[in-house]
Formats: structure tokens, sequence, C-alpha cells
């Protein structure tokens, strides 16, 4: 059960879900609050400061991007974590959403189960101060910040960027479970990986649920990055299921895995944000 004290702010049009969705999470510990426009979402989250926000994207005022901005850019709810509902599929839809702020989405129709382990997950990424990801365990927010901010203040280090291409494909064909087994996976054999090859003052963390930064040594990373790059090539086919195995490596949307290196990385960047930026526009 959850901490009863956790306030759910719920904003949905469409009366039904909403009502559904308050039973549901009242009946799970939570304190739930519901409304049905934008414009009373925005209000509510600055009155209420609950600890989540579950938004529809769609809403007979302002659309959910607009609320989501409005959250963001007040201090007192800036840092709410905000699960999208929508109806939209496509990538730019979901880019949108986390361009705003959002924390995570999930597609109507969506599984409740699903929903409740992203919140969960979500009021657990807050409980701890975002120090690891609650899937893989690897560090990331803070942890990562400050590991990121030595090395572009000191020399010798190199970085590895490592991202996850098609999670979210995968994720709606296979649920929310199976796509939470892939990055673990993957996580792990990222980390064993570097346990044979690396140092023990080699760091590895997400800067994203998809995307990790490796810390070395200029000189172990090459080695590091075939190894690491062999392994989750040949084991990306055998996460699909038996009966779709055979058809995975022909799928336009087949998880894929995507490695860039940086070999050098002191007095490039001026702060751990453009280094973070450099990273993702690159892949």
């Amino acid at each position: 059960m959850a901490d009863a004290k956790s306030k759910i702010l719920i904003v949905e049009d469409d009366l039904d879900v909403a009502e559904m969705l308050n039973a549901y999470f009242r009946v799970q510990g939570y304190e739930v609050f519901t409304v049905n426009w934008g414009e009373d979402g925005v209000r509510a989250a600055q009155t209420i400061l609950p600890d989540l926000l579950i938004l529809d994207i769609r809403l007979p005022d302002i659309d959910g991007y607009e609320v989501a901005r409005r959250v963001r850019t007040d201090r007192h709810t800036s840092q709410i974590p905000i699960i999208f509902l929508t109806e939209k599929r496509e990538r730019i839809d979901r880019l949108q959403g986390f361009e705003v702020g959002a924390d995570d989405y999930i597609t109507k129709p969506f599984d409740v189960q699903e929903l409740r382990l992203r919140v969960r997950n979500a009021l657990k990424r807050v409980s701890q101060a975002s120090l690891t990801n609650p899937v893989s365990g690897l560090p990331e927010g803070p942890l990562v910040e400050e590991r990121l901010s030595e090395v572009i203040h000191k020399s010798g280090w190199a970085l590895l960027h490592i991202s996850i291409s098609n999670l979210d494909s995968f994720r709606e064909a296979y649920g929310f479970v199976a796509s939470d087994d892939v990055l673990r996976a993957i996580s792990l054999m990222i980390h064993n990986t570097m346990k044979e090859t690396s140092s023990t003052d080699d760091f590895i963390g997400h800067i994203s649920p998809t995307n990790f930064v490796i810390v070395a040594s200029p000189a172990t990373l090459p080695p590091l990055q075939e190894r690491i790059r062999s392994r989750l090539e040949q084991s990306l086919d055998y996460f699909y299921p038996i009966k779709d195995r055979e058809l995975a490596s022909q799928r336009p949307d087949r998880l894929a895995i995507q490695i860039s290196e940086v070999p050098a990385v002191y007095g490039r960047f001026s702060s751990v944000d453009k280094l973070k930026k450099n990273l993702l526009n690159k892949m």
C-alpha cells in the first residue's frame, strides 16, 4: 500500500476515467484529487501541492502541455512528477511532452496496473531524491551530475554514451514489465562488462531512463566500447517472445543500441547541462 500522505492530482476531462482513477488510487492508499479542466489543474497544483500529477493532454480549455509548462515554471510546483495520459502515439508527441517536463507517459487505453507501477516508481524516485533509477538501480540525477561536473573540470577522463532505441515501441507491444526487464538486463550487461574491463574508479549512470553514460580512462574506452557493443547487439533479439524472434531483426522499430565516444571532455564544456545536451543530440 502507498503512504497515505502521498497526494495525487488527476487532471482528466473524461468523467468516467477520472472517477475510476480516483476510486482505484484511493483504494491503493493515496489521497486523490480530481479536476476536469486545465486551468483548474494549474490552480489545484498550486493549492494542493500534490506529490504527483496525472495529466491528460486533451482538455476542454488549455491542453496538458500548457498545464505542464505552467506547473514547471512555478517554483512551488516545479519538482512535481508529471505522468501524461495521452491518445497520441507519435514520437514527436512524446518528445513534446518530455520537452515541457513530463516524467513519464502512458497511452490510452491503458492498463491501470501499469499506471500504478509508473506512479509508484515516480514517487519512489522522488523519495530517494532521484539518486538511483528504480528499475536498473544505477545512479541518476544528482549523483550523475556530480560525477560529470568532476569530469569537465579535471583532465584524464573520457565518456561513453550508450542509448537504447525503440524501447517505447517495445513497451507498447509487450507491456511495462517486459520493457523494464529489457532495461534491467541491459544495465546488468553493461555493468558486468565494466567490471571485467574497467578500473574501480570508472563510473556508470543514467542521463535519462534509456541513456547511459560511462566515465572511464581514455585507454580503457575502446576495448570497453567494443565489448559492450558486441554483448548487447547479440542479445537484443532474445528480448522478444519466441514467436516474434525470427522476424525481430526486420522490424523498423526493433530494439537497437547506439554507442558514441567522447575521448576528451576536459575544457570542452562549460556546464554539465551543455555536456548532456551534446551527448543526447548525437543520438
